[in-house]
């Protein structure tokens, strides 16, 4: 099927509800994330979430596990062989994408990666193209459903997954904004209730040495926490250049990292990883009001959407500790992705990479034990626990760490002090107003102190 065909096929059905299907991400991730079964932050723990009780092990012998991807670019195809290599009677048998082409690269490139293989079976019939194709995937007789598409979209397909019994994995952010958050704690709730896992992609929170460093800050390792920083400097990522016979629908979704309402902007789509670091740290507590500045100073262009290429918040939390998160994309200068919590006897160093997970204190400690590909981890703790009957629901705290960046981008936005409660409670839906391969106006860029809060 041809792209355009596959549009017009699709075009017919894309009134019908909001927050619809759209699966497109990196092309050059998909090599990269197979090649080593991971991926890094830039393609893109314990599980502090609650476990429900006990489902009846439905898949507790050795009966296959079918799985589903929604959403087929890099970050999709990386779940997809981490997911494969999670169980040993686990099966891929159904992909769903917006893009045929993205579709059938990805079903290339797992096919073509020898330990995958022989646990391909993803024949046309089960190739799903197009607005509705996540409604025919979940009807394809999947048990577990892997969401990777931009996160405008995840609300609406983890509704319908766990309305349809389905397993989730949901990678990060869960949304874009309030309502989609506020949509995503009900699901995850309902979810609850039904004893379907529902595992987030806030990988961090899977491994072994932050779960370790966490546990000691609990335990009063560094004493009373004052202050927080996170920071996300790097630079540039890939652009789709717009090709003459692209409508505007088809160039925003090409380029979906560059439109907040599709990515939700970069302190959300990325800086989420570390926020959710921080807000663990504080024991799942959130701050109470943030107040921050950003804008557009190196990416000024119409082809870089309406998202900004900086943004600097500072959290305050009920007890007066104070986190402060600055990010930047802008090529040429420092990179920097780290995390620090500072108490009253001493400091944590919440970054593997710079000088490793440790604590300063009376004395220093250093995390020397096991190391274990997040990545991996989350997916093998999700099919063994789909396997004893002991579902996993991270769904608490994907949900607000989300919205603990919205609020940032919230305040840096509309250039206010934003609260806790008045980000949870905002009706600001970024939805547009028809999913539809035409016309649709590119959404102005943020200017604080005009822009308003909604």
């Amino acid at each position: 099927m041809s792209e355009q065909s596959s549009q017009a096929k699709s075009a017919s059905s894309a009134n019908s509800g909001r927050r619809r299907f759209l699966g497109t991400s990196a092309t050059g991730a998909v090599a990269l994330a197979l090649a080593a079964g991971t991926r890094s932050f830039a393609e893109d723990g314990e599980d502090s979430g609650t476990k429900a009780q006990p489902n009846g092990g439905v898949h507790s012998g050795g009966d296959l596990i079918r799985i589903g991807l929604i959403g087929c670019g890099g970050r999709g195809t990386g779940a997809a062989g981490q997911a494969l290599r999670a169980d040993k009677n686990c099966q891929l048998v159904a992909m769903a994408d917006a893009f045929d082409d993205r579709l059938e690269l990805s079903l290339r490139s797992l096919s073509q990666t020898e330990d995958l293989a022989k646990k391909i079976d993803v024949p046309p019939e089960r190739r799903f193209v197009g607005f509705d194709a996540y409604k025919q995937l979940l009807e394809s007789g999947v048990d577990v459903v892997l969401l990777a598409t931009p996160p405008h979209f995840r609300p609406l397909h983890l509704a319908a997954a766990i309305a349809a019994d389905k397993h989730v994995f949901a990678e990060k952010p869960v949304a874009v904004d309030a309502p989609g958050v506020r949509s995503v704690l009900e699901t995850c709730r309902l979810a609850k209730q039904k004893n379907l896992s529902v595992v987030s992609g806030l990988c961090l929170r899977y491994s072994y040495g932050f779960q370790e460093l966490v546990r000691r800050i609990h335990d009063g390792g560094i004493g009373d926490i004052h202050t927080l920083q996170a920071n996300d400097y790097r630079g540039g990522i890939w652009i789709k250049p717009r090709q003459a016979d692209w409508t505007d629908m088809h160039w925003q979704m090409r380029n979906w990292y560059y439109f907040t309402w599709l990515s939700g902007d970069f302190n959300v789509e990325q800086h989420v990883h570390f926020l959710d670091v921080c807000a663990w740290v504080m024991g799942n507590e959130y701050p109470v009001r943030a107040i921050g500045m950003g804008g557009r100073q190196v990416r000024t262009g119409p082809e870089f959407g309406n998202i900004f290429d900086h943004h600097s918040v500072v959290y305050e939390y009920a007890n007066g500790a104070k986190l402060f998160s600055n990010t930047r994309q802008m090529r040429g200068c420092k990179n920097d992705m780290s995390a620090q919590a500072v108490g009253s006897g001493g400091r944590a160093n919440l970054n593997e990479r710079q000088g490793g997970l440790y604590l300063d204190a009376k004395s220093r400690w250093t995390y020397e034990g096991p190391e274990n590909n997040i990545y991996q981890t989350e997916h093998d703790e999700m099919f063994a626990a789909i396997r004893a009957g002991q579902p996993i629901n991270n769904g608490d705290y994907m949900a607000r760490s989300t919205l603990l960046a919205i609020m940032g981008r919230m305040a840096t936005y509309t250039g206010q002090q934003i609260s806790w409660e008045q980000a949870m409670n905002s009706q600001e839906d970024l939805t547009p107003p028809a999913y539809e391969w035409g016309p649709l106006a590119a959404p102005p860029v943020a200017v604080p102190g005009e822009t308003k809060f909604v």
